[in-house]
């Protein structure tokens, strides 16, 4: 029997193949942190050779999964974008956070496993326990409402579908016993109603949501194609936190502000005193929570 190619089969087992190799894996994951780096780095990173290195980053940067810069000698590489993060961080959500691993062999090993649990950037939003405290937080303030299933993957394309790429702790806020989290409607009598989003990304931002962005001096880049507010699939906490245009924002402003700092190598962040401070205020979390 002749079955007809489907070039979308085709497409899709290509993007399975581009991933499916663990030094190209661990690029992807390190590079989650949305910044650049060297194919140096990357490859002290994966533990290979330079020049195994730069055959693995020539298949992803020709399969669009990576944009490539160069600045003199220095060859930079970064994901292409939030889509192939999103791909990736959806695809790492899926695997135990153990598997594989066994128990950490030293401390240092154990301590940066505990950091990027504790908070750590997804691509260019807040991740960990951090970012679960901060989406619950706002749910539970009606600024932020669910609006299907949670989960990381609604209303995406992929980069191998109809276009290829082509451009380079739980409870922590303050609310009454009994009330909402993410996931669920937001109490009765939140204000404001929910923004229009373009299909069912998981999240949105109500009416006082935008409101309190715009109060917080957090600014919102809604002419883009991005959703403004998405559900992420935390790959430690199991549950989902926000991305999209508001997440990407709120986690370059904590940034911006100080009120994380990066810690060690990879995706780990920290809340500042200062954090500590103005997310109590903006968003009655106690600090216990981000420590």
């Amino acid at each position: 029997m002749t079955t007809r190619k489907d070039g979308t089969a085709a497409g899709l087992a290509g993007l399975a193949g581009l991933i499916a190799d663990e030094t190209r894996a661990a690029c992807l994951l390190a590079l989650l942190d949305g910044r650049a780096w060297t194919a140096g780095e990357l490859a002290r990173h994966a533990g290979v050779a330079a020049s195994t290195l730069s055959e693995h980053l020539g298949k992803l940067v020709a399969g669009g999964v990576l944009a490539e810069e160069r600045q003199g000698r220095h060859r930079y590489v970064r994901l292409a974008d939030a889509r192939v993060a999103q791909i990736v961080e959806d695809l790492a959500a899926q695997v135990a956070p153990d598997a594989g691993a066994g128990r950490p062999r030293t401390l240092r090993e154990a301590s940066a496993g505990s950091a990027m649990a504790r908070g750590r950037t997804c691509y260019d939003h807040l991740a960990g326990r951090l970012g679960i405290a901060v989406t619950d937080a706002l749910t539970a303030r009606g600024l932020l409402s669910a609006t299907g299933e949670p989960e990381g993957r609604a209303g995406v394309e992929s980069p191998w579908g109809s276009r290829r790429v082509s451009e380079a702790g739980r409870g922590a806020a303050r609310r009454p016993e009994g009330s909402s989290t993410v996931g669920l409607s937001p109490p009765a009598g939140a204000p404001g109603k929910r923004t229009s989003e373009n299909g069912d990304t998981g999240f949105t931002l109500t009416d006082a949501g935008l409101a309190w962005f715009d109060t917080a001096g957090i600014r919102l880049d809604r002419k883009g194609r991005r959703p403004l507010a998405r559900a992420c699939l935390d790959w430690t906490e199991r549950r989902p936190h926000l991305a999209g245009v508001a997440g990407a924002a709120l986690c370059r402003h904590a940034l911006d502000a100080g009120w994380c700092v990066r810690i060690g190598s990879e995706r780990a962040v920290k809340v500042t005193a200062e954090g500590e401070h103005a997310l109590s205020r903006l968003l009655g979390i106690e600090a216990a929570a981000l420590r």
